[in-house]
């Protein structure tokens, strides 16, 4: 069995000005202290002379080392005044044993902000505010970030999820901006709610270079615009973007800068996004080389609609995600679906389909049904080129009764399908209804 002492652990930080990191069990919550080689103590109580130092000499030139400092002192001096620092409390902030994970939630009437301290030696590193708002720390926001460029530059952050808060927009671009010197890929935005007016437009864009950026249940004070906002902060090259339970994705087109590197974007889990406003969301000619298209539970009534969407906006994905729609077959006398040429994959699972759709893509390759209500397999000349079909959960395939959802105790879009995949559409819906509750349990 290890001491108290043997089980502390230190290490060398590769952050500049930083030449410690120690930290010791408290619980089960690693509690970590910075101590930095050029910041004097701040409000902590000095260690006591060293028991070599007896005489009066050596106690008046004796330097007291701090027991805990807060470094680099120019960043964090900054949010001294909101600082709560109590041991009665349990840690709001929890780093794994890797040092890779941070996950902090402030969910205490007040929160020790400077726990959130530990996660700067993290890969990963997850901050929920509570619900609370956060414009005390506005005071900060105009401070220029060029002062913390050295040291952002050497962290470790790569994937970073904020949720949970009330941030005015002020302070959202000055965190995106010091974030302009990091080496940031994955920003994740969840459950926030973002006021006030935005700054003036920058002349280049100053953000972090994302690969990929996610937003759910994020609601803006500037409506529709929101996207043309955040975009100008964040340098060309995004990726993935996923918007999940958006306020609005009727976005300003006109406005809207081209996205040239994008290849997947995402607008599942928008169940009131419908074909109409598909239309709106996808801007003309502002996704040149978007690849995959997803639409999960958007919404989507038909394949015609959709197709008409992707035309209209001149988009060509090769791979295109339709499933947990209530789909249901075009009216007698309308116009084929266009379908994308270079589609070759597209998920119709969970769609209540009860016949294979017409007109499938020709370079169809990949054509997932499962979770539907066919009644028959497909015939060869319904599935065009599909050389990987996946028909799981279907009645055809799994006709006892026993196995059978009771129409009277499923909606059109679960009954008359398998048992397992009732309960996986369910799981589905679920798990968008506790993640709309949770965002608006944080701002009550």
């Amino acid at each position: 069995m290890r001491s108290d002492q043997g089980s502390q652990k230190r290490e060398q930080s590769d952050i500049t000005g930083l030449h410690k990191l120690s930290g010791h069990q408290r619980g089960q919550i690693r509690v970590w202290s910075l101590e930095a080689s050029e910041c004097r103590c701040v409000g902590k109580k000095p260690e006591p002379f060293p028991e070599s130092a007896e005489d009066a000499e050596a106690r008046r030139t004796y330097r007291r080392p701090c027991s805990q400092v807060h470094a680099p002192c120019q960043l964090l001096l900054l949010l001294l005044p909101l600082l709560r620092v109590s041991a009665a409390t349990p840690e709001p902030c929890e780093l794994d044993d890797d040092n890779f994970r941070c996950v902090c939630n402030f969910t205490d009437p007040q929160p020790d902000w400077s726990s959130a301290f530990q996660c700067m030696t993290a890969v990963e590193v997850e901050i929920r505010g509570g619900g609370r708002s956060l414009e005390q720390f506005l005071k900060g926001a105009n401070a220029d970030p060029k002062q913390y460029a050295d040291l952002v530059k050497t962290l470790r952050l790569r994937r970073l999820t904020v949720g949970a808060a009330q941030v005015p927009t002020l302070l959202l671009v000055a965190f995106l901006r010091v974030l302009g010197y990091s080496r940031l890929k994955e920003l994740t935005l969840e459950d926030l709610e973002v006021t006030g007016t935005p700054p003036p437009q920058p002349l280049e864009a100053i953000g972090p270079a994302l690969s990929t950026l996610s937003l759910r249940n994020v609601s803006w004070t500037t409506g529709g615009s929101w996207l043309v906002e955040l975009q100008q902060w964040l340098k060309p090259g995004l990726e993935v973007l996923n918007i999940a339970q958006a306020h609005s994705l009727a976005f300003s087109c006109a406005q809207l800068r081209t996205f040239p590197a994008l290849k997947t974007l995402d607008l599942s889990d928008n169940p009131e996004l419908g074909e109409r406003g598909l239309i709106a969301a996808l801007c003309p000619h502002k996704f040149p080389v978007l690849r995959d298209l997803a639409l999960r539970n958007a919404g989507m009534q038909t394949p015609n609609g959709v197709c008409t969407a992707m035309a209209a906006a001149g988009v060509q994905p090769h791979s295109l995600d339709l499933s947990h729609n209530s789909l249901r077959a075009a009216a007698p006398g309308s116009p084929a679906c266009e379908w994308p040429s270079a589609l070759s994959s597209l998920n119709l699972s969970f769609a209540g389909l009860e016949q294979v759709p017409k007109g499938l893509p020709a370079k169809l390759s990949v054509l997932d049904l499962s979770c539907n209500r066919l009644n028959r397999g497909p015939r060869a000349d319904e599935l065009a080129g599909v050389t990987n079909l996946i028909l799981d959960g279907n009645p055809f395939l799994d006709p006892g009764p026993s196995k059978q959802q009771d129409v009277h105790q499923e909606d059109s879009m679960t009954s008359g399908v398998v048992a397992a995949c009732a309960r996986s559409a369910l799981t589905v819906g679920m798990s968008g209804t506790l993640a709309l509750l949770r965002g608006a349990g944080g701002f009550a």
